[in-house]
Order: structure tokens, then sequence, then C-alpha cells
């Protein structure tokens, strides 16, 4: 690694740079001696040396039997050196600066190298801050403006869109893209991550899918802004490069096509997916039949293998090898790939080898342009932390419903699904998963909790009226069914729409209906919190009634709230934990 641009990559690890501070008890970035160098505080006068890497003692210092040692005048960190065994004991009679702990094999192993992983190093001490504006500086950025969200927010959802364009930057990419291309949205995912943090959904769009491109205000080299008009029934790829239009235009277009607010993007070329498998020392993959492409030139036997560099990029890149040869099949594969890549990052093998980490890092930061408000070292940071809060078991991968352009004879475009994606665009806006997870119970106030605690009626006892507050349509009649045909609830009714929009379902009722509540919320899944104490209304027999109003969360009729995912379209989708062969 050359750290700022010092040092070399073939002489020196990059784990042997990082080095205890004793003073300070963090670990710090040694850089060579030409650089400036981080201030470590000398010891008190006449106290005991330190003969810890980088530890300094008025331009003296001890060596591990505590035997006094000099370096050059004015010298406060030394020179680079390879590692060494660990100092051994001080002897009989005088204490080292700290009392020496046991430590297990498994935290031996990971001292050498500065820290437990290269990240958590990276993020601490003032070497930490240092590399990491390196880091910062590898990462080009684009302003655009109004497109995106100005910050980003740890408490919130976001979405991120990720592109991938067809520019042939970089040597060995010759095969690829077309030779003149300005870098089209090639390869286009949406990244959903919960607000919670316990599920994301990877969307994929197709770069044949035909839509209106809005009007695009694009900053000028000079500062200035032009609007690049839009335009109407084109290709998706052509939101990004065509007539000049940057990442900020594809972000609204997919506002446009699917209504979800994009607050970032994060874009690369080629070249990112040639580093990062190499980083990570290769990715697994699979295919069912031997591949022989003449025009990717990938050649890979059937079942497992591991790919990276140029063959990843074949991997990813080829049209003719799976499935119909089209794009969709292609978006496939690509997530398939994206899966396995996801486990290789988060495996033990590479969070422990803060080697591999700095690879990655520096791989992932030269490889990406993004917007500016996520493009400086601390939020590179809080994003990074965030997704990896997320089990890999519960990011979905999915694409945007599609059908065949009904407008072309010779197939070569597609539309969206009307159909489908209206309720796939929903889940995301509003924050559902895609995936069977475990809701995360927040502990709510012992008030809140306590309704849920008492005797309950019997489910022919309870009278309520269901209105629809956000749901897809149709929902509070298909809920009123279940209710009486499944649940028991024969003493329901629909009173059509609420006049607001609600984004959790809620229950309200008297305090007196509170054994018929409870009832209600057993059969529903439904939390304290979204059972509120208030009054009750008079149904067409005069009797006081319940109100059970579906928001935007409603799963469909029948499937519990506190449950699983809402019931999806037929939509084709998979996990990032699921190993899967392509075909």
């Amino acid at each position: 690694m050359d750290a700022q641009g010092r040092g070399r990559a073939d002489d020196i690890d990059p784990a042997d740079q990082w080095v205890l501070n004793p003073r300070t008890g963090e670990y710090e970035l040694r850089m060579a001696s030409s650089a400036p160098q981080p201030a470590v505080p000398k010891p008190r006068e006449g106290g005991p040396g330190d003969g810890a890497p980088g530890g300094t003692d008025g331009g003296r210092g001890t060596d591990g039997a505590g035997r006094r040692r000099t370096t050059a005048p004015g010298r406060e960190v030394p020179p680079q050196r390879r590692r060494r065994p660990a100092p051994e004991e001080p002897a009989a009679g005088r204490r080292g600066r700290r009392p020496a702990k046991k430590k297990s094999t498994g935290k031996k192993i990971l001292l050498w190298t500065g820290g437990t992983t290269a990240f958590v190093v990276l993020v601490a001490g003032v070497g930490g801050y240092l590399y990491l504006k390196h880091l910062e500086g590898n990462v080009s950025t684009t302003d655009v403006g109004s497109a995106g969200s100005s910050n980003f927010s740890k408490d919130e959802a976001f979405n991120i869109l990720i592109i991938g364009t067809d520019k042939r930057t970089g040597a060995g990419n010759e095969g690829y893209g077309d030779a003149g291309s300005v870098g089209h949205a090639d390869t286009n995912i949406l990244l959903h991550v919960a607000k919670d943090r316990s599920n994301a959904t990877a969307l994929s769009i197709p770069r044949d899918m035909i839509v209106d491109i809005p009007d695009c205000p694009t900053t000028q080299e000079d500062g200035s802004e032009k609007v690049i008009p839009g335009q109407q029934g084109v290709r998706f790829n052509r939101s990004l490069g065509e007539s000049g239009r940057d990442a900020g235009c594809t972000m609204r277009t997919v506002k446009e096509t699917t209504g979800i607010q994009v607050d970032h993007f994060m874009m690369a070329d080629f070249n990112a997916v040639k580093t990062l498998t190499t980083a990570v020392d290769g990715v697994d993959v699979c295919v069912e039949h031997a591949v022989n492409d003449k025009k990717s030139k990938l050649v890979l036997p059937a079942g497992e293998s591991k790919v990276e560099g140029e063959q990843a990029l074949a991997f990813v890149r080829t049209r003719h090898a799976f499935g119909n040869e089209g794009d969709l099949d292609r978006i496939k594969v690509q997530q398939q790939f994206l899966g396995s890549l996801m486990r290789k990052m988060a495996s033990s093998d590479t969070l422990t080898s803060p080697t591999k980490l700095v690879k990655l890092a520096e791989a992932a930061t030269k490889a990406l342009t993004v917007d500016k408000p996520i493009g400086n070292v601390g939020t590179l940071k809080d994003i990074a932390l965030e997704l990896k809060k997320v089990p890999t078991k519960n990011i979905t991968f999915a694409t945007v419903p599609v059908k065949d352009n009904p407008a072309e004879e010779i197939k070569a475009t597609v539309v969206v699904d009307e159909a489908k994606a209206p309720q796939v665009f929903g889940m995301i806006r509003n924050d559902i998963s895609f995936t069977e997870v475990k809701q995360q119970q927040k502990q709510e106030a012992a008030a809140v909790a306590a309704r849920l605690k008492g005797t309950k009626s019997d489910p022919s006892e309870v009278r309520v009226r269901v209105l629809n507050g956000g749901a897809a349509g149709g929902s509070a009649q298909k809920e009123l069914q279940y209710l009486q045909t499944e649940a028991g609830v024969t003493k329901s009714e629909n009173a059509g729409n609420a006049p607001t929009e609600l984004a959790r379902t809620t229950l309200e009722y008297a305090p007196d209906q509170a054994d018929q509540a409870r009832a209600l919320a057993e059969i529903l899944g439904l939390s304290g919190a979204a059972m509120k104490p208030g009054r009750s209304v008079t149904n067409a027999q005069g009797l006081p009634t319940m109100t059970l109003t579906l928001g935007k969360d409603f799963k469909g009729a029948g499937v519990k709230l506190n449950a699983t995912s809402v019931k999806t379209p037929e939509l084709d989708k998979s996990t990032a934990d699921q190993v899967q062969c392509a075909s």
C-alpha cells in the first residue's frame, strides 16, 4: 500500500504500518520518515522506557529486556520495520508500563496487524483519520443538486442508486461496451436499507426498460446550471451520459418511474468488478452447465468456480451464456454474483485480514463516484457501518416487474408491469421488508405494553368497523371477509376509506372495549403501540364499535402485522445468503 503516496507497496505490508501508541492506547498509521508524523506523547523524564513500536523517551528507549537504546535526534517514530516477536516479560523487580495480560490464541493472531480489523483501526486515532482522508481523496464526486438528499441520516431508512456504466476506461476493457460510449446507465440497482436495519432490498432496474426521462438540471464545470431537456418513451440507460446527463438525471428518472425518492448514488465502471474481486482474492460462482462464451471469453466448468479480475468482469457482462441471452437473465446472474461478493466481504477470512481490508478499501474508493453529500470521510464511514448491520439473509434481490413492450413487433425492450410493480414500489417507499424477518421489538412504555395484557372477549363478541387508511385498494373488504369467514369476528363491517392515510395500522377503542381490543389485537398481530384507547363509534344497530384503520404497513388479509413479510405479487427474488447456480 502507498499511504498518501509515501512508501512502496512491494516493500511494506499495509498491515505493518499500524502501530500501538502505548501512551494513548490507540493504533496509529506509521508512515515514511519524510512525511509529517502524528505526535506521540513522550514519557515523563526519568520514567520507565517502552519498547513498543512508536514509543519515545526523549530520543531514548528500551529494548525488550529493558536495556537503553538510542534513536536519531528528533525522530519521534522509529523507521518502518518487519514484524518481530513480542518483547520479553520485564525482569523481576522491574515493572512495565502496563501489567501483562494473557491473550487468547485468536487475539494473538490478530494483534500483530494493529487491531482486530482494518476498518476498526482505520476509524480510530489520528493515524486512522489520516488514512480515511486518503481514502476520501480516492473518491470522485458529482453535484446532483436537489435530485438527492443534502445529508445522510443514520436514524432513517435510505435509498442508494448503484450505477454501473458501460464506459470503457482502463486497460483491458476494449472488449466491453460501446467504443465511443459516454457511459450509459448499464447496470442499475436501487438499494433500500430499512430504518431498523433489519433488512434491505436491492431492486434491479433493467437498462432496456422504457421510461420517461424528466428535465434535468445539471451543474457544469464552471459552476453554472444547465437544464437538459427530458425525453419520453426511451430506454432507461439513456438517463446517464447522453446529452451531458449526470447521475442526478438517473436519480430523477427513478423517482419519475417508481415514485421512490433516491437519496444518494454510487457509480462505478468496469474496473470496479476487477479490482474488488481481486482485493478479496476472488468470488465463488456456480454454473449449471459448462460455459465457453466466445464474445466475453468466459470459460467455466460446470459447478463451482472462483473468479476474479478479468474473468469476474466477463461473468457479470456476458449475455450469451445463460437463459435466453437477454438482459433480464443477465440481471439474475449479476444478483447471484453480488450475493456471493457480499458473503465474501462479510466472511471472517476477509474481516480478520487487515491486508485484504486495506486493499478492498483502496479498490472500492478508487472505483467510486458519489454525490457530494456522501463524498466525505465521516459519511462514507457511517454508510459502511450502517450497511454492516443488515444480515445477508435479509438482503433481498429482485427486479422491477416488467413485460414485453407491446409497441414492438420484434421484442427488444420492456415496460413496467402496472399490475405488479406498484405494490413492489410501494413496499420500498413504506419501508416494508421482502423477507421473513422477525420484527425488532422495541421496548415500549409499561402503559403501552399493558394494553395487550388482560382478559379477551370471544371473537364473536368483537364489534369493529374496518377502514382503508393507505393499504392497497380493496384491502378493507378483503380483511373483512377474512375476519368474518375465518377469524370468527362476525360483527364486523366495511366503513370504506379513512379521511387520511396512515403509515401504521391502528385500532381505536373505548375503555370499556378493552377486552374486545385485546382479542382483535391477538388475531391481527397488533402491537401495544397500534392500540389507541379513545372513543368508540355507533354502528347501524346503535351499538358501540371499534375502528380498525389499515395503514400502509398492512400485509394482506389474514397476515399478522407482527409476523413475516407482506404477501408480494409473483416476484422472482433471492437473498444474499443463498448460493445459486446460474443456468
